[in-house]
């Protein structure tokens, strides 16, 4: 799409909807995140609860109106958002914490991740058939497997082999031995996977489609790093957050990218998974 041709209030319409989107899918991905929201209890509650209503009814206004109706599909994919993270922070917060039923070691880890992905796997496909849209609205069809399958196995074998060097290079991690990566192995893959397809479904899988039709393909693809970029700000477990920022927004749009062309969300996933490996190894080597 050349955006050049566009009218003047055409282009400023989607200037303003591209920036309430990066606005929005911030503020729920950061404010509100699933892992470290910044209120307190009863005011994160409050706060998830009131922009749940209003997104919500923004759709729903959207979908009844004709001038709107474009972009209800955009609302919606952001009150499944907020669904989706608040759903998974609750859980955490208010049944599993007080039972401690994770406990902090390999196996609990990878559960954890696990029950992440299982909540918003369930509450985005649910979400979006409930609304009335297919499953491919969310990249989750056959595409261009063979290609998705090819690119996404070849970067997640080279991500595997160069694992050990680049956990200790970028996140810090200790050195190990061949007993203790294949001790750990089970785990890393059930937590790579897990935060793999949580976070491919989550992000370019619930919005690419619905930025494409505004925005074309390159650009929504990058609309969706800059919020996607948000989840990884304060983490712990690199060296260097500029630096892990850095690597965070070329390999995002490269999953973005190979979704599209692909036509399925596959290929993402493996990749994604692959690139988790050194991080989930340092976190295990520093830990047990």
């Amino acid at each position: 799409m050349n955006t050049k041709q566009l009218p003047t209030n055409a282009l400023l319409a989607r200037i303003g909807l591209a920036l309430l989107f990066v606005a929005l899918g911030s503020l729920i991905i950061i404010v509100f995140s699933q892992y470290r929201p910044l209120l307190s209890a009863p005011s994160d509650l409050l706060g998830r609860l009131l922009l749940l209503g209003a997104l919500l009814a923004a759709a729903l206004v959207a979908r009844r109106s004709l001038s709107l109706q474009p972009v209800w599909r955009l609302l919606f994919g952001l009150f499944v958002l907020l669904a989706a993270v608040s759903l998974d922070w609750w859980v955490a917060r208010f049944i599993l914490q007080p039972l401690d039923a994770l406990p902090a070691t390999p196996a609990g880890i990878a559960l954890e991740k696990l029950k992440t992905a299982v909540i918003v796997a369930a509450t985005v496909i649910s979400l979006t058939r409930l609304s009335g849209d297919p499953l491919d609205a969310l990249y989750i069809q056959r595409g261009h497997l063979k290609q998705g399958l090819t690119t996404g196995l070849i970067a997640f074998a080279i991500a595997a082999a160069t694992a050990v060097p680049l956990s200790q290079l970028f996140f810090a991690g200790a050195p190990v031995t061949l007993a203790q990566v294949l001790q750990w192995a089970p785990w890393i893959l059930i937590a790579v996977f897990s935060n793999a397809a949580n976070e491919e479904l989550l992000f370019r899988g619930l919005f690419l489609r619905k930025l494409e039709p505004f925005f074309g393909k390159a650009l929504s693809n990058a609309l969706v790093v800059l919020v996607f970029t948000g989840l990884h700000l304060g983490v712990t477990y690199t060296r260097d957050q500029l630096l892990f920022l850095a690597v965070v927004v070329p390999l995002a749009l490269a999953w973005g990218a190979i979704m599209q062309k692909t036509e399925g969300i596959w290929g993402s996933i493996l990749f994604h998974a692959g690139m988790d490996i050194p991080i989930f190894l340092s976190i295990f080597s520093t830990r047990f």
